[in-house]
């Protein structure tokens, strides 16, 4: 159940914590993740979508499009390979979000996946703590660098990803050639990667 979410002083920040892909709460997050990216995304790209920016920095190497490991498999999202994490508020799931190794892409990259916070806890750190909770797992990991994949109708999602010190790069892998997506990447090695060139990742 992800409606109906309390606004409690005592909640300051939701609970993150590593969950199994295909099990029941995860299942209705992903499934409310697809939902959400219909309804985004029913119409074409029109002129009031926003341009490529034009600071991107060169996308990774990665699978063709086509390439069967695109695919989000279970398999790819346990240590050591990668994690599915769950946001909680008072017991409730409020969120999501996956690691993985980007498929096809060089040692040490990852790609982040699944990321989505329920409408009645948006605005409320459930997206930055999901997106810091991965990141923790990848360095853990050993990951050296991760990219991402949104979309121009995610106003929302790109603005946290520049935050937390994320870099634009052209849109990578099976995203390519799709006119409303956005990729941004982060370096892992670096001490403070908001100081960094997107081409570092």
């Amino acid at each position: 159940m992800m409606a109906g979410v309390p606004r409690s002083p005592a909640v300051s920040a939701p609970e993150v914590v590593e969950a199994e892909w295909g099990a029941p709460e995860g299942v209705a997050l992903i499934d409310a993740l697809l939902v959400d990216l219909g309804a985004r995304y029913a119409k074409e790209a029109t002129a009031a979508d926003p341009p490529p920016p034009p600071d991107a920095g060169p996308a990774p190497a990665s699978a063709p499009t086509g390439d069967p490991r695109w695919a989000v498999a279970g398999e790819s999202l346990v240590r050591p390979r990668g994690a599915f994490v769950i946001a909680r508020f008072a017991g409730r799931p409020v969120g999501c979000g996956a690691l993985r190794p980007l498929p096809g892409g060089p040692e040490g990259i990852g790609e982040i996946k699944r990321m989505y916070t329920a409408p009645g806890a948006r605005g409320r750190g459930v997206g930055r703590a999901v997106l810091s909770r991965l990141v923790s797992v990848a360095t853990d990991l050993g990951y050296t660098g991760l990219v991402l994949e949104t979309g121009t109708r995610q106003a929302e999602a790109m603005a946290l990803y520049r935050s937390a010190g994320w870099h634009p790069i052209s849109p990578y892998g099976k995203y390519a050639d799709e006119a409303l997506s956005r990729s941004f990447a982060l370096d892992l090695t670096a001490a403070d990667p908001r100081s960094l060139s997107p081409a570092t990742a």
